[in-house]
């Protein structure tokens, strides 16, 4: 009950909230994509069953991103595919992602597709979420992970048009959530087993515990910043080829 009273427990909920709505809204176009061709009676079976297989395997794994992290340099290797997400999420979109997902009239073999599609697509929201509950530390991880996730899912199986519709209309929740894994990516990197001589995440010495609390807040203001200008600037450079 301790973890529900410390504020780095509900900041990392938040995080991975945000993180699951920006990068997790692809799966309701997945579930609708595949279950459209169900009869009525069956659709909600197929929502409901593919969207439970999607969050069993996301936890599942989010557990194993979370043990391979503690392994030295992956950490760092983590961090970079997330800036590059992030500076993905701040792109023009272009072509039709989903095109390929093909829907069935039968129950089982859309749920088969939902849970595959999902897992084909979940690379970066499980790095995203490995990073932001790996920061709250304490051994929460897991908890976060299922907390988050029980939360987020609802929200964006059932509430997915009104949050395409608030970031359609509010493009600084955009820029928010790409800064967002930028910040994560910083603090992540840092984290990293590998640089553990230079930046102790795990030692008695409060004053040593303050300088690697000021590098990660440094590193998290760093990768956020790394993503909004590279993100405008790509984009720039976009807008300029395409009109060219």
């Amino acid at each position: 009950m301790e973890q529900l009273l410390s504020a780095d427990f509900w900041v990392a909920v938040a995080q991975i909230i945000m993180i699951d709505i920006l990068l997790g809204g692809d799966n309701a176009v997945v579930i609708a994509l595949a279950c459209r061709k169900l009869p009525a009676a069956q659709r909600r079976q197929g929502i409901l069953w593919g969207t439970a297989g999607a969050i069993l395997l996301r936890v599942a794994l989010i557990f194993f991103a979370l043990t391979l992290l503690q392994i030295p340099y992956l950490k760092i290797v983590g961090a970079a595919l997330l800036l590059w997400i992030g500076v993905k999420l701040l792109l023009p979109d272009n072509g039709d992602e989903h095109g390929d997902i093909q829907a069935s009239d039968k129950l089982w073999a859309a749920v088969k597709t939902v849970i595959v599609a999902d897992f084909v697509m979940s690379l970066d929201n499980v790095i995203a979420i490995a990073g932001a509950a790996g920061a709250a530390g304490e051994g929460n991880e897991m908890v976060l992970v299922v907390f988050g996730l029980l939360v987020s899912i609802p929200i964006i199986v059932w509430g997915s048009q009104l949050v395409i519709k608030l970031m359609d209309r509010f493009p600084l929740v955009i820029t928010f959530g790409g800064m967002l894994l930028g910040w994560i990516a910083g603090s992540m990197a840092v984290g990293d087993p590998a640089l553990a001589e230079w930046v102790p995440t795990e030692t008695d010495d409060k004053q040593r515990q303050q300088v690697s609390s000021v590098i990660s807040y440094v590193a998290g203001i760093a990768g956020a910043l790394f993503v909004l200008l590279t993100g405008r600037w790509l984009g720039a450079r976009q807008a300029r080829v395409g009109t060219a």
